[in-house]
């Protein structure tokens, strides 16, 4: 009696860059995931296809609406993000989700849930979701969620949510990569009031009182509060002054008034001129973030400074040489640091 030897699963084709632009500007989502997958990449030859990719979808980006959603963990993000995203869908939209996942600094492993709590969104032919580990990354935005944006943005999507986790400074890392900021709140404001940190509130270009489908006297008495305290915050924009909207991501309720005010947002900074203003300037802030990180690295495993940065940071620790003078060794070892 033979037996049939099993087949190997048929090897994936590689790509060329040709492919990769075609699939993109296609539509075809499992093509724009392998896009994404490259531009996510670290191994160099990987890098380089990719920024040659970037620079042939840029063309074809930079008309979709940004939009930054943050919020503390419970406040409803991924409920109100599918039920508006279906709602955009539904309306004629194309809606890409980044939905950046915390990354464990010491395992670097991600929860990919992002799919599992937007099932309905996800299903969507309209719709895009990318569940994007972020490597541990300060705030945990993911690295190459810029990147990311370009291509879903070359792909036809119009609408772009970038939702992050709500911890550390990673509203001011999103803040600085969308046109507008959206920041969830709970009903219910009293203490929680006192404890907005007032950078957040400076940040916001709208604040959205989410859940507001329970107590709805105590939605309206937040959204009260919540104005007042915007009026000792200093606005992101001289010409907007941040409202503050009430909505329910469960049932729907107040998703219209919410894109109404995202779409007033953009016509009010466009016709003074902001709106390209706003998107220049970030595209310097992208330049030199990357600039920053890849000195970094670059220091880091620089063999000089790796094979006296344990030493030097021992004195450090037994006070035998001050921060400043350990920072003057390391930077004269790399190279950025001349002795007078």
């Amino acid at each position: 009696m033979s037996v049939s030897t099993p087949k190997k699963p048929a090897k994936r084709r590689r790509l060329t860059l040709d492919d990769y632009e075609r699939g993109v500007l296609s539509g075809d989502k499992s093509l724009l995931a392998r896009a994404i997958t490259l531009v996510e990449s670290e191994r160099p030859d990987h890098q380089k296809t990719a920024q040659e990719l970037l620079v042939r979808l840029l063309p074809r980006a930079g008309n979709a609406h940004r939009i930054g959603i943050t919020g503390v963990p419970g406040v409803g993000k991924s409920t109100l993000i599918e039920t508006f995203g279906k709602r955009l869908t539904a309306a004629g939209h194309r809606v890409a989700v980044l939905a950046v996942d915390p990354t464990s600094r010491l395992s670097g492993g991600s929860i990919l849930g992002d799919k599992t709590r937007m099932e309905t969104l996800a299903t969507d032919p309209n719709a895009f979701i990318r569940p994007s580990p972020s490597g541990g990354q300060l705030g945990g935005v993911g690295r190459k969620t810029r990147e990311t944006s370009i291509v879903c943005e070359a792909a036809g999507y119009d609408v772009v949510l970038v939702e992050t986790v709500g911890v550390g400074q990673s509203e001011t890392v999103v803040a600085g990569m969308v046109d507008v900021f959206m920041v969830l709140m709970l009903p219910g404001a009293g203490d929680e009031l006192q404890g907005i940190k007032r950078g957040i509130l400076e940040l916001a270009d709208l604040i959205v009182v989410n859940k507001a489908d329970g107590d709805r006297k105590k939605a309206l008495l937040a959204r009260q509060e919540y104005m007042a305290a915007l009026k000792y915050a200093r606005s992101p924009s001289r010409h907007w002054k941040p409202p503050v909207a009430t909505c329910s991501g469960l049932t729907g309720e107040g998703l219209d008034e919410l894109w109404r005010l995202i779409l007033e947002h953009r016509e009010t900074l466009e016709k003074c001129g902001e709106w390209e203003q706003k998107r220049s300037r970030q595209r310097l802030e992208w330049m030199w973030t990357t600039v920053e990180q890849r000195l970094m690295t670059a220091l880091k495993n620089h063999p000089d400074v790796r094979n006296h940065l344990k030493e030097l940071e021992e004195l450090v620790l037994q006070d035998r040489l001050t921060p400043t003078l350990a920072a003057e060794d390391i930077l004269r070892r790399f190279g950025a640091c001349q002795d007078e």
